[in-house]
């Protein structure tokens, strides 16, 4: 699908927005609306249920951002994680020196008498044969030969801005993890293996950020350090290895549990060149975005690297005892990371759709019911009929005791299920006459209402009692056939 038609669903819709929009914005930072909070948040909520909750082996924590400074000098960040910047001697745009050759590029053809041309990224003009070696962005600078550029976000903690003061925001939340080893070890008494989960911002002063939210300068990570005994074997095989393909098959499932196609998600292994300085062995999980196949999660084997560093650089001892072996041993780690607001993206892409129904598009977002910001609508047939609006009003509140459940009467009852098609919302509940009846014609009602589900556009009528047990069922992964088979199906 198209990024643009994305993006400007987000914005229509209450997902995404550019931050300080008012103002011009703000470069690579957004802020999530009604509906994207509440996605973000579901997919945390799910991530941190299946991967910290309910397992024996995981514990979390909630680190402060900023972060004693020299914890970056014992992790390498003040020395390795920078990227190559160039610049342009015209128009003064910065430039990832290993990126430049990707993006698209502006060039005055000498074989059209100076025409301006926009050509892909990787190709010669078409017209003259030339390949790029100007700068992209205005095509008439020379660019300056590349350096390297720190990501760390620096600031100051005080009132004073002097060196002393000088510390930095977070770039990844896996250090407090490192940090807080023994802490989380002697008071949660854990034995190997165990892992130590986070999810919160991070910060990258990337040279050459966008692409909507995949890539930004303020972001969120769900992380998780998973340490192993080195020492160990598991089927024969060293007991980080064994954990690393573990944590890849694990992790590769989530994502296809809650929504990713199979096609669209693919392992990239990390060549010898391109490991971090920390790293035994790094895979990634690929993802096809609307801007091509990009790193959705890495997990990483990162040794014994950051805990030998820490207890180097802080003079304290950060081992576990091997209580088999009477040892004090340092722990692997295996890392899978993951960003909260790429998966966010990757999720929504995923679930897009556009359909024909009756000779009228339909934009449906196919969410997982878990993930759904939306749970349940409900929709009254009929505005002006108040003791449907009552009904309907009361169904809501009912059901928003255990969901996120929006009501909605601004448009004819065919336009609001189009609304919540386009919003992921899973099932619509309307109020109708046949539920309330007509008192003016003595007419009592039936009581029930009709249950729509977003994907089949199959209605149901059910009771509005038995609405909460119902829809506990279908959100908690019961099937829509089955429920559906047990009541009489909607008229018209």
């Amino acid at each position: 699908m198209n990024m643009d038609v994305l993006v400007s669903l987000c914005k229509r819709r209450g997902f995404v927005f550019q931050s300080s929009e008012i103002y011009g914005g703000t470069g690579s930072c957004w802020d999530y609306g009604p509906l994207g909070v509440e996605l973000k948040n579901n997919i945390k909520r799910v991530w941190w249920r299946d991967f910290v909750q309910t397992r024996a082996d995981m514990v979390g924590i909630d680190a402060s951002i900023l972060m004693h400074p020299t914890v970056w000098k014992a992790s390498g960040h003040l020395d390795h994680f920078t990227d190559p910047m160039v610049d342009c001697r015209e128009c003064r745009r910065r430039f990832r020196a290993d990126h430049v050759d990707a993006v698209s590029w502006v060039h005055y053809c000498p074989a059209t008498k100076g025409n301006k041309f926009t050509i892909p990224a990787g190709e010669p003009c078409g017209h003259c044969g030339q390949r790029r070696t100007l700068c992209p962005e205005c095509g008439k600078g020379e660019l300056t030969a590349p350096r390297q550029f720190n990501l760390m976000f620096k600031t100051f903690m005080g009132p004073v801005e002097e060196d002393a003061a000088l510390t930095y925001l977070r770039p990844e939340t896996a250090q407090a993890m490192f940090v807080n080893f023994d802490n989380v070890l002697q008071s949660m008494r854990l034995k190997l293996p165990f892992g130590i989960a986070q999810a919160g911002r991070s910060f990258r002063n990337e040279i050459t950020p966008g692409n909507f939210i995949f890539r930004t300068r303020e972001f969120e990570q769900m992380e998780i350090e998973f340490f192993v005994n080195p020492n160990d074997r598991v089927d024969g095989r060293p007991a980080d290895e064994y954990w690393h393909d573990r944590w890849i098959e694990d992790c590769l499932a989530w994502f296809k549990r809650y929504g990713l196609r199979d096609e669209n998600l693919r392992v990239r292994e990390h060549e010898r060149d391109e490991l971090a300085h920390y790293a035994k062995r790094t895979v990634d999980i690929e993802y096809n975005f609307p801007i091509g196949w990009s790193e959705l999660m890495g997990i990483a084997n990162r040794t014994d690297f950051d805990l030998k560093q820490h207890a180097k650089w802080s003079g304290k001892s950060l081992t576990y005892f091997d209580e088999e072996r009477k040892e004090h041993v340092v722990p692997f780690v295996v890392e899978p990371s993951a960003g909260v607001d790429r998966a966010l993206l990757a999720f929504m892409a995923d679930a897009y759709r556009e359909e024909e129904v009756r000779g009228e598009k339909r934009v449906v977002l196919r969410f997982h019911p878990e993930l759904a910001p939306l749970k349940v609508a409900v929709l009254p047939l009929l505005k002006k009929r108040d003791d449907i609006v009552r009904a309907a009003h009361a169904i809501r509140a009912t059901l928003a005791r255990q969901w996120r459940v929006v009501y909605d009467d601004t448009a004819a009852i065919g336009r609001l299920y189009r609304r919540q098609d386009e919003v992921g919302t899973p099932y619509c509940v309307t109020v109708d006459v046949q539920t309330t009846g007509d008192a003016e014609r003595g007419e009592s009602g039936d009581g029930r209402v009709t249950i729509r589900e977003r994907d089949s556009m199959e209605q149901i009528r059910v009771p509005i009692p038995e609405l909460p047990a119902v829809f506990r069922e279908l959100l908690d992964g019961g099937a829509w056939p089955q429920v559906a088979g047990r009541y009489p199906p909607a008229r018209g």
